[in-house]
């Protein structure tokens, strides 16, 4: 059973413009993260796909997957699926939102609280 309501409708322009706004907030806040000295991580991205590597080892990677429309994460607890609806990335299968995930899986996985 399916808790995320259908998804916001979407053209390619509108998806490319919420899923770089997306990926500019998560590396906005590991740019603070680092220099708010919370944590040492490292950032990298490539097109649509953009790693957190933190000092464990451990990674978190937030993947754009336009012909679904989709944000993917993936954490050590698993993978994520995300689709638009009404201005929020929400879980296909919770409805968790997406920052609620980021911020709880990088807080688990970096050993200390932070807030993207």
């Amino acid at each position: 059973m399916n808790a995320t309501p259908a998804a916001t409708p979407l053209s390619d322009q509108d998806y490319q413009r919420e899923t770089h706004a997306l990926l500019a907030r998560i590396e906005a806040a590991a740019d603070r993260w680092l220099q708010d000295d919370l944590i040492d991580i490292d950032t990298h991205r490539s097109g649509g796909l953009l790693e957190l590597q933190f000092p464990n080892g451990s990674k978190l990677i937030v993947n754009t997957q336009p012909p679904l429309k989709e944000v993917w994460l993936a954490a050590r607890a698993g993978g994520y699926h995300y689709r638009f609806v009404a201005n929020r990335w929400l879980d296909t299968r919770s409805g968790e939102e997406f920052f609620d995930a980021l911020n709880r899986h990088a807080s688990t996985q970096g050993g200390i609280a932070v807030t993207a």
